[in-house]
């Protein structure tokens, strides 16, 4: 009935709706992987080494069109333009800390809004970069769990988020690192991630260096050795707590995946053996800030080849958490330095603006 329908307008409307039809049909190249890109190649008779040229083209140059892509035939261009579209990240919103920090608000193709934020520090420039479109986990003292859940991100969606970032940089500065802690749990989007990691680090991708590059979960604790068998990146885990009861109230994932069973997974880490896991321990006061909660940790981490990154809460509009003294946090470091544990307090960045992961999206949606 609907073709019927079709068929019975006007001669200018059937051209426009094949056309429309055609765009949604076209796939965003950014969501092939190398091996994908070669099967395609190979279904059209092409050569597969060409898709390395290809894969090139589209992550490491980041070219806009496939007539960029010169040393490939004029006739497979023409093939991949037939087939494919390339993503242009749109940024909504930018905003600039006095300390240099920089948070983008990109717009995807659906309307929703994901954030990642460049961190300069004396030695490094850090991305960190979202993974989902909000997040199904809750954590009390994190805004984007106050937002719900939408979707998970695409691969092309995690890659833009890199071009996007680079792109309001200025010729001499580069990213030379990638962290995984925006919006969103890796783990629980693992497919995607694990294709994006793998791009992330291939010469011919984005480039990084594996020990560059660090995934962060809540806890997922069933995918950590999956990830350290599938992939050679820095694992940081967000512990924040040193007894079940606490974690409990400030992550429900802990209630299916208590403290045992994530430390034991963390044992099993496949990179374990060469470099150190990270634990993040955002400190709040009076909830997990006490030298109790130290001395437990020291315990709990009995062990485990890591480094502690102390983190002072970051507090947000709505949130019921504050951020300890200075003299409590240099208290609970103190114990864990007497127990020769590598600890660092990390300082908050970008306090003068939305910092806090979601404060971004929030302020559109609210």
């Amino acid at each position: 009935m609907f073709l019927d329908l079709l068929l019975r307008q006007p001669c200018y409307v059937l051209p426009a709706f094949l056309y429309l039809c055609y765009l949604l049909a076209m796939q965003n190249i950014k969501d092939f992987t190398l091996k994908e890109i070669e099967q395609w190649l190979v279904s059209f008779e092409e050569k597969s080494y060409k898709a390395l040229q290809i894969f090139a083209w589209v992550f490491n140059r980041g070219v806009g069109s496939f007539d960029e892509m010169t040393d490939l035939s004029k006739e497979l261009r023409e093939k991949l333009k037939e087939t494919f579209s390339i993503s242009k990240p749109k940024i909504f919103a930018i905003e600039k800390s006095k300390d240099g920090t920089k948070k983008l608000l990109l717009e995807l193709e659906d309307k929703n809004y994901i954030e990642c934020v460049l961190i300069p520090e004396e030695d490094r420039l850090t991305l960190c970069i979202s993974s989902q479109v909000g997040c199904p986990l809750d954590c009390g003292f994190c805004m984007t769990g106050k937002s719900g859940f939408v979707r998970n991100l695409k691969l092309s969606e995690m890659a833009d988020q890199v071009f996007a970032a680079q792109g309001v940089l200025s010729d001499n500065h580069k990213i030379t690192n990638l962290v995984l802690m925006g919006m969103g749990e890796p783990l629980l989007n693992y497919e995607e991630v694990i294709k994006f990691l793998n791009i992330a680090i291939h010469q011919k991708g984005l480039g990084f260096a594996p020990r560059r590059v660090t995934v962060s979960t809540s806890g997922v604790a069933p995918m950590i050795e999956r990830l350290g068998r599938e992939t050679k990146v820095n694992l940081a885990v967000s512990l924040n707590a040193a007894t079940d009861e606490i974690r409990n109230r400030l992550m429900p994932i802990n209630k299916k995946y208590p403290l045992q069973i994530l430390l034991d997974a963390c044992r099993k880490y496949p990179a374990v053996r060469n470099r150190h896991i990270t634990f993040e321990y955002i400190m709040m006061q009076d909830v997990n800030d006490s030298i109790k909660d130290a001395e437990r940790l020291v315990e709990l981490l009995k062990g485990i080849r890591c480094k502690i990154n102390l983190i002072p809460f970051n507090p947000f509009p709505i949130s019921e958490f504050k951020r300890p003294p200075e003299k409590t946090i240099l208290n609970f470091q103190k114990v864990l330095l007497d127990n020769n544990y590598v600890v660092i307090i990390r300082a908050s960045k970008g306090q003068d603006i939305s910092a806090e992961c979601g404060q971004l999206r929030g302020k559109l949606q609210g």
